[in-house]
């Protein structure tokens, strides 16, 4: 099952998307310059293989919910996004505000 939720960010919406599989939950909430994701991204992917791109990512492990991963901790960020201020630490939907 899909689940597609609005997720406020002040004057902006990010579009939050649940993905149900068998024994796990795919959580992304994203705007149009980059999103945040569970544990399942895998970021070193993004810095090394995909740098050219240059995409604006976070990851947060541990979350169970949408809810969660917007005030979770990012654990690793990719390096477009620490260049437009997003850090280890930051929480989800602060780093969000920075990708509008």
């Amino acid at each position: 099952m899909i689940r597609m939720v609005p997720c406020s960010l002040g004057e902006v919406t990010a579009l939050g998307v649940e993905v149900k599989l068998p024994k796990t939950t795919l959580l992304s909430v994203s705007t149009d310059k980059g999103y945040i994701m569970c544990g399942a991204l895998d970021v070193a992917l993004l810095n090394d293989r995909l740098k050219e791109r240059g995409i604006i990512a976070g990851r947060a492990v541990g979350v169970k919910t949408l809810e969660e991963l917007l005030e979770a901790p990012l654990e690793s960020v990719t390096i477009a996004a620490e260049e437009i201020g997003i850090h280890v630490g930051m929480i989800g939907i602060d780093a969000l505000r920075l990708m509008v």
